[in-house]
């Protein structure tokens, strides 16, 4: 936790501005970035006293200084080290801004909820200029944990960063799909830093223009299902499509972790196995997705194995009889969950030629025993 500032540390006139006995108007003048005989870092640290005043003009003045600090004032400030706390404002408020970052994350003082802040919310410049670090990062992994669901992070730069915490021993847990993740990069060629995005950089920027394109309805898939019940790509979904085919598998993971809806649901069909179980995991997956999903007769049994081991998405009656109702659910996972299923429903199961006979006989059974 970031410690408070203590006003006792500061100059005399600085605890007289800060005081509650000082006059508003003095407060209000100090919170816009003026207060002739104080020094720059201490004038920052009001600033951060101020944010949180009672007072609301005050309180308004400094918000909106803080937000966008004068410039002759961030620049002397910043020559000297300064307190966490004022770290930690100037970073959220500079996350654009790489040579002012460089400076403030570099101090003793800096908390590493601050570099987390930064590494969640930065631009590409900010995280490559975070990613330098690695003894910061091995001893604080989750920074690479916000690093890689940073959609601002290079591909190349997250490849990098798992790959460091994987030869490092670190498991990563906070990226949803890790274990996928280090299986990918063991068939693949680890990039060097470079100061210009690689073509796989920008590959993974352009499918994230394409994907953020396309207008689809939350409850659409990007497939549809033909007399014979072969899946076809809907047309609007190819440029998606090929670009997503053209990724590393690695690619493909974060795509499927961080990706819209349309991703998903295209590499939760992927023939990898690895690929499509990272889509599946999904943070992001919805349960209208799931619902399509959970009747989908052409998904490798892993991802339906999935989908009914998640409690959450159980809670969802249409999964639950979707589950039970798809020939490619694995039967004892469709046997246990009949008996959840409305009489009417068990009925139809029970006379279903699209389930098993182990699935039907489950039916009959728990309808008999409701008769009873």
């Amino acid at each position: 936790m970031i410690p408070s500032i203590d006003l006792s540390q500061l100059s005399a006139p600085a605890q007289k501005i800060a005081a509650p006995s000082a006059p508003e108007k003095l407060q209000e003048m100090a919170a816009k970035g003026i207060a002739p005989g104080v020094r720059p870092a201490e004038l920052l640290a009001l600033l951060v006293v101020f944010s949180t005043s009672d007072r609301a003009g005050v309180r308004a003045a400094a918000e909106k200084t803080l937000a966008a600090p004068p410039e002759p004032l961030l620049a002397a400030a910043i020559t000297t080290d300064l307190h966490p706390a004022v770290i930690d404002a100037l970073a959220r408020a500079c996350l654009e801004r790489r040579d002012v970052l460089e400076k403030i994350l570099a101090m003793p003082g800096v908390d590493m909820e601050t570099v987390e802040a930064v590494a969640k919310r930065g631009g590409e410049a900010v995280t490559e200029l975070i990613a330098t670090n690695e003894e910061r990062l091995l001893a604080h992994p989750r920074i690479i944990e916000l690093l890689y669901l940073n959609k601002a992070t290079r591909m190349s730069t997250a490849d990098r960063l798992c790959d460091l915490a994987v030869r490092n021993g670190v498991v990563l847990g906070g990226i949803p799909a890790f274990k996928e993740v280090t299986i990918a990069l063991k068939d693949e060629l680890i990039p060097e830093p470079s100061e210009e995005p690689t073509p796989d950089d920008v590959l993974f920027q352009e499918t994230e223009e394409i994907a953020a394109a396309l207008e689809s309805h939350p409850d659409e898939d990007t497939h549809l299902e033909d007399e014979e019940g072969k899946e076809i790509l809907k047309e609007k979904f190819l440029p998606l499509y090929k670009r997503i085919g053209s990724m590393t598998m690695s690619q493909k993971i974060r795509r499927a972790t961080l990706g819209s809806k349309e991703e998903r649901m295209l590499l939760v069909r992927d023939s990898n196995r690895v690929i499509a179980s990272a889509a599946i995991r999904s943070p992001l997956m919805q349960e209208s997705e799931v619902v399509l999903l959970s009747r989908n007769k052409n998904l490798a049994d892993e991802v339906l194995r999935v989908i009914s081991s998640t409690s959450e998405w159980l809670k969802s009656y249409a999964v639950k009889k979707n589950l039970v109702e798809n020939p490619k659910t694995p039967v004892p996972v469709a046997t246990r969950l009949v008996q959840h299923l409305r009489e009417a429903d068990l009925r139809s199961v029970a006379k279903s030629k699209n389930v098993t006979g182990a699935v039907k006989d489950a039916a009959k059974r728990h309808l008999d025993r409701r008769k009873t």
